[in-house]
C-alpha cells in the first residue's frame, strides 16, 4: 500500500446492514476468527444476526453496537494484514471503541463486553426516557444551538447530539421537542429529518445509562495506544489513558463533535482518511467537511 499520513475513521451505529461481513467470513480466516471470537464472548451467534438478520434484532442497540465493533475490527485486521498502517484515528460515537482497539489502547474481548453493556443500558434509558433525533440541515451550529435553548423552555429537552457535517447537526431530545424543532427549521430555511432511532441518544434523557456504565467502564484496563486517538466529545488528539477513559465515560450524554474532530485529524498533516467499517457514511462525511483530503471506504483502500 502507498504510504501517507492516514487516519483511519471507525462508524457508529447506524452503518450495521444485514449481510456485512458474509463474504468477507467465506474469503478470509481473520475475519472468520474475529466474529467467532466475539460469538464466543457474547454467548449467542452475533455472526447469524449479522449475516442473516431479522433486520429488527440489528437494529436493536445492545446488538448493533457490538456488531458494528466486530465488523469494525474484522476490516481493520484485514486492512492490517495487507500492511495498512495509519497514524492517527477517531471513531463516531460507537465508533471511538473500535478506534481504541485499532490503536492497541483496548483489548478487542474487553470492547465488545463493553459496547454491549453500554447498548444495554442505552435501551432500558431510552426505555424510561423515551424521545428521538433529527438531523438538521443547512442551517449553522449556532443557530441549531440557539433554537435547541429556546424550545427546551417550552417543549421540553432537545439539544445537539451530532455536529456531521457543515450544515448537518443532528438533535436529540423529547418526542414533543423534536416536533417543535422540526417544525422551527423549516419554518427558518432549514430542513429536519427524523431518524430512524430507538432513543434520545447523546443527551441528557441518557444520564441513566451514563451512571449504569460507569462502574463497567472503570473496571475495563486501558493502555497508552500507538498512535494518538481523536475523542469524540474534546475533538483533541490524545494517547492519555485519562483523558480516554473521562472522554468514553462522557460520550453517552455529550455531543459528538465529528467536524471539529476531522479539522483536529487535518491539522495534524493528514494526507488521506480512510473508513475502516460496513458503509461510507464517514467518508461522505469527510468529504464535506475536509474536501480537500482524499476520504476512502475500506473496500478502496483494499485496492491501493
Amino acid at each position: 500500500m502507498i504510504n501517507m499520513m492516514t487516519a483511519g475513521l471507525f462508524p457508529g451505529q447506524g452503518s450495521q446492514f444485514v449481510g456485512m461481513g458474509k463474504e468477507l467470513v467465506a474469503q478470509s480466516e481473520i475475519v472468520r476468527d474475529i466474529f467467532a471470537e466475539a460469538d464466543d464472548i457474547l454467548g449467542f451467534a452475533l455472526s447469524d444476526v449479522c449475516f442473516s438478520g431479522p433486520p429488527e434484532e440489528l437494529k436493536r442497540t445492545s446488538v448493533a453496537q457490538p456488531a458494528l465493533v466486530t465488523m469494525s475490527i474484522a476490516l481493520w485486521r484485514l486492512l492490517e494484514s495487507m500492511g495498512f498502517t495509519m497514524d492517527i484515528t477517531a471513531g463516531h460515537s460507537l465508533g471511538e471503541y473500535s478506534a481504541l482497539v485499532a490503536a492497541g489502547a483496548l483489548q478487542f474481548a474487553d470492547a465488545i463486553r463493553l459496547v454491549r453493556c453500554r447498548g444495554e443500558v442505552m435501551e432500558l434509558a431510552a426505555s424510561a426516557h423515551p424521545g428521538g433525533m433529527a438531523a438538521i440541515l443547512s442551517l449553522s451550529d449556532d443557530v441549531v444551538r440557539e433554537m435547541c435553548v429556546a424550545i427546551s423552555t417550552t417543549h421540553g429537552i432537545v439539544t445537539p447530539a451530532n455536529y456531521n457535517s457543515p450544515g448537518q447537526v443532528v438533535v436529540s431530545g423529547e418526542s414533543g421537542a423534536i416536533s417543535a424543532i422540526r417544525a422551527e427549521a423549516k419554518a427558518r430555511g432549514g430542513r429536519a429529518i427524523p431518524l430512524a432511532v430507538s432513543g434520545p441518544f447523546h443527551s441528557p434523557l441518557m444520564s441513566s445509562a451514563a451512571e449504569a456504565f460507569a462502574s463497567t467502564l472503570a473496571a475495563v484496563p486501558i493502555v497508552t495506544p500507538t498512535i494518538p486517538v481523536v475523542s469524540n466529545v474534546t475533538a483533541m488528539a490524545t494517547t492519555d489513558v485519562g483523558i480516554i477513559r473521562d472522554a468514553l465515560a462522557r460520550q453517552i450524554t455529550g455531543s459528538v463533535q465529528w467536524v471539529n474532530s476531522l479539522y483536529a485529524i487535518r491539522d495534524c498533516g493528514v494526507q488521506r482518511f480512510v473508513e475502516i467499517g460496513p458503509g461510507n457514511v464517514l467518508t461522505g462525511l469527510a468529504q464535506r467537511a475536509v474536501p480537500e483530503i482524499p476520504a476512502l471506504t475500506s473496500a478502496e483502500a483494499m485496492l491501493l
